[in-house]
């Protein structure tokens, strides 16, 4: 099988949520979505996998990539970095920023950041938080972004939606690496293979 690129990814997980956006109806945006956010903050949240991408390759490019990997991303960046209180706060800003066509938004949004990704050399470096990360890895974590939280925002309206295999597999495939890497690959690999269950609220992300 030819291996699926990460922009391919991206455009694929992208384009599911956006699938799964256009069905939520407007009695549905109040309702519980995750955590502090209703199903319209959830639904920006994960609109900002989209806009950050635009965001960052705007930006000057780091020196040099400090950040080996996806799942370094995780485990350095976003553990040390991401404040949850900023993040709720800018997925509420981002629900309010759908407006009222979500999906002609994110579309628009979605089209500008996939023709800068295609304006990218193959060694693009995005700069995050002061560090370095190779741009097909960066997409990686959008891409896991992007499938987790339309999982979530499915469950939140009861809305059935099927993602992509190849989505699924490639976010699934950070998750335990992120989980390796922060030392919890053993705990995770019991419960895919039945032996033992997760703790509740376990997260590697």
């Amino acid at each position: 099988m030819v291996p699926v690129s990460s922009a391919a990814l991206f455009s694929r997980s992208a384009s599911s949520y956006l699938e799964l956006l256009g069905q939520i109806r407007d009695d549905q945006w109040l309702l519980p979505g995750l955590g502090e956010w209703d199903v319209r903050g959830l639904a920006g949240h994960t609109a900002r996998a989209i806009l950050t991408v635009e965001n960052y390759l705007g930006q000057e490019e780091p020196g040099e990539v400090t950040i080996p990997s996806a799942a370094g991303y995780y485990t350095t960046i976003y553990s040390q970095v991401m404040d949850p209180a900023s993040v709720a706060a800018r997925g509420v800003e981002a629900g309010a920023w759908l407006g009222d066509d979500p999906v002609a938004q994110v579309s628009a949004a979605l089209m500008r950041a996939k023709a800068v990704i295609e304006a990218q050399p193959d060694n693009r470096i995005v700069g995050i938080g002061g560090m370095g990360i190779l741009l097909s890895e960066y997409l990686r974590t959008r891409v896991l972004e992007l499938v987790v939280h339309t999982i979530d925002l499915s469950r939140a309206t009861g809305i059935a939606h099927t993602l992509p295999d190849a989505t699924i597999a490639d976010a699934l495939a950070l998750a335990t690496a992120t989980a390796a890497q922060s030392g919890e690959g053993e705990a995770v690999l019991l419960a895919l293979t039945g032996r033992d269950a997760l703790p509740d609220g376990f997260s590697v992300v």
